[in-house]
């Protein structure tokens, strides 16, 4: 595996003033050979001259979060990171590679969650480049492979988790979107690894159920949260009856017989499970009457 190597590259702007002090000079040896019709010193400058001229070439400018992948033939020769006016051989090949934070959103995918039902999602991916090398080198093209790996890490998430539930120890699609953020950036991460990328943050954008669907889905969702709901208020209701009953034997306000009790406990029932406002019934007599 190809890992990055940094490649200390000359400053531009030393090498730009090398090569202008070297022009003239240069050029005014060739004049005074040509003068003594040395050939040799003819050859020696022009020669000369043609580096020069080649050296300009290997000029370049490094942006700010950027690297420039170096080749010499095919060889992998260093990353220029630092920014600025840089020098470096003419024959070196040059790749520039953004390391600046970029985003994508996948496309809307259909899948089955883990319960079999198809719901549409979609995912929004936080990334950047940190090794160029396995970038280039790796991979073929990084960016498509961020994309397409992005995207099956959304589809294999989707079908180890339910879209919703009502059970507070089980992790959902809709209910743990912390959870599932966390999990779905730590599969993407695992999967872009060998490309070279840091993925910084991962999060659903769109979550919803398939529309053949969803309407019936609305439904069971709505039944589902009603029982979760109605069981919430019988467990709330049986503690406050328990309450009432054991403050009122702990007070000793009034002595009441296994039948008042029952019926005590049946009119709180109602009271406090009920969905409606209840009707006060005054009663002026005795409930063995």
């Amino acid at each position: 595996m190809i890992r990055e190597r940094k490649h200390s590259a000359v400053s531009g702007l030393v090498a730009l003033v090398v090569l202008f002090v070297l022009l003239p000079l240069l050029g005014r040896g060739l004049i005074g050979a040509a003068r003594e019709a040395s050939m040799g010193g003819v050859l020696a400058c022009v020669a000369g001259l043609f580096l020069v001229v080649i050296s300009f070439a290997g000029l370049f400018v490094v942006n700010p979060n950027e690297g420039l992948v170096l080749q010499l033939f095919g060889d992998y020769r260093g990353t220029v990171t630092a920014a600025g006016l840089r020098w470096a051989n003419p024959f070196y090949s040059k790749r520039r590679v953004s390391q600046r934070v970029r985003n994508f959103e996948s496309s809307l995918l259909k899948v089955n969650d883990t319960d079999g039902n198809p719901v549409e999602i979609a995912a929004v991916v936080v990334w950047r480049v940190v090794d160029t090398a396995e970038a280039c080198f790796e991979v073929d093209d990084f960016e498509n492979y961020v994309k397409v790996q992005s995207e099956a890490a959304v589809r294999n998430l989707a079908t180890r988790y339910p879209y919703d539930t009502h059970e507070e120890h089980k992790v959902s699609l809709r209910g743990a979107t912390a959870e599932v953020a966390k999990d779905l950036r730590h599969e993407i991460q695992e999967r872009l690894a060998k490309a070279g990328v840091e993925v910084i943050e991962a999060r659903l954008s769109h979550l919803a159920y398939a529309p053949e669907i969803a309407a019936a889905m609305l439904r069971r969702q709505q039944a589902g949260a009603i029982i979760a709901a109605r069981q919430k208020i019988v467990e709330g209701a049986v503690g406050m009856v328990d309450l009432a009953l054991e403050r009122l034997s702990a007070s000793k306000l009034v002595q009441l017989d296994e039948e008042r009790k029952a019926a005590m406990v049946s009119n709180l029932l109602v009271v406090l499970c009920g969905d409606r406002e209840v009707q006060p019934v005054v009663n002026t007599g005795s409930i063995y009457q």
